[in-house]
């Protein structure tokens, strides 16, 4: 039996699974999770990602590949917007993750399966939307010179 630790990072430090999977993300999915419960957030990174996603025997990219159907499987959209993310980090193409959630359709049945697909259609059109500087809101019409 292996050792069920030997792969987990320095008390403090981040694993690679975590830093791939959340990106420029971790901070705020940490701080989320702490807002909800600190218990519950350490439970998520030092098990879940430090422990679980550490473990040899299957590449970053199939265990997100693995975790997007589970989570298509649950209902699950904020968590499976944020393995969809992941996968890609990951390594899997666009194809790779479209076929995942097609490999749900005679499992999970179609409703499940369209809702996996309008999470990754979100994020690939926030990905690829270009970024612009804000803008200050404007005025609705007919509200020129009312005082805020």
């Amino acid at each position: 039996m292996s050792d069920p630790t030997h792969c987990a990072p320095e008390p403090g430090g981040s694993s690679v699974a975590r830093q791939t999977i959340f990106g420029s993300q971790e901070e705020r999915i940490l701080a989320r999770l702490s807002a909800l419960d600190p218990d519950l957030m350490a439970y998520i990174r030092d098990f879940a990602y430090d422990t679980v996603y550490e473990r040899p025997g299957l590449d970053l990219k199939t265990k997100e590949l693995l975790a997007c159907v589970l989570l298509v499987s649950l209902g699950s959209p904020g968590e499976l917007r944020t393995h969809l993310r992941g996968a890609l980090a990951a390594g899997a193409t666009e194809q790779e993750v479209r076929e995942a959630l097609l490999l749900c359709i005679p499992y999970l049945g179609f409703p499940r399966a369209v809702a996996g697909f309008d999470q990754l259609q979100g994020l690939l059109a926030a990905r690829d939307r270009p970024r612009q500087p804000q803008e200050s809101p404007q005025p609705e019409p007919g509200a020129q010179g009312e005082t805020p």
